[in-house]
């Protein structure tokens, strides 16, 4: 888990969990990480802490041992960075697929939707060539959209949905933290 620098803007308490979910490219972690400057709380990463405790990366997990061991690892990890002091938490794109984690999720946090449409999701993936193993399968478009097909229902189902757009990744930050306000959430 990161702390926040010590120039956090604001001093906020955090009620629960704040539990970022989206698909790749949705501004999971940047955004996390500009909430937990603003507010002074920690961050963490799903996918960092993953890394760290299979002490492999997500590409080379996917290689080895395939998906569904990946899937293991990843509810096990997020069932543990459930515990604990309320902190922002980004989930990899798949983890809220999960109805265990989606169970956890709902009792110890308050999950936030970060949607963006497929133009902007296709933008920003394509930056990380390589290190998103679902997108290596084929055409990448393609088969965001058919993720956004099937995830986005579950999605849904989060506590808030925030669309990204195309405002800036601070501006959207400093309009969650209203709305995480509004929400009780942030006190």
């Amino acid at each position: 888990m990161q702390n926040p620098p010590p120039e956090a803007r604001e001093k906020l308490a955090l009620t629960r969990h704040v539990v970022l979910v989206g698909l790749m490219g949705a501004g999971k972690s940047a955004v996390g990480r500009r909430l937990a400057t603003l507010v002074g709380a920690p961050f963490t990463d799903a996918d960092d802490a993953i890394v760290e405790a299979a002490g492999m990366s997500i590409p080379d997990i996917f290689a080895s041992h395939g998906e569904p061991e990946f899937r293991a690892v990843e509810r096990r990890v997020i069932a543990r960075l459930l515990i604990g002091q309320p902190h922002f938490l980004a989930l990899g794109g798949g983890a809220f697929m999960d109805p265990a984690t989606r169970e956890r999720v709902a009792a110890r946090g308050f999950s936030v939707w970060l949607r963006a449409d497929l133009d902007t999701l296709v933008a920003r993936t394509s930056r990380k060539k390589g290190s998103r193993p679902l997108l290596d399968a084929g055409d990448p478009r393609a088969i965001l959209a058919d993720l956004m097909e099937r995830r986005h229902p579950v999605y849904a189902t989060a506590d808030l949905t925030v669309d990204t757009g195309d405002q800036p990744l601070d501006v959207l930050a400093h309009d969650l933290v209203q709305r995480l306000r509004q929400h009780g959430i942030l006190v």
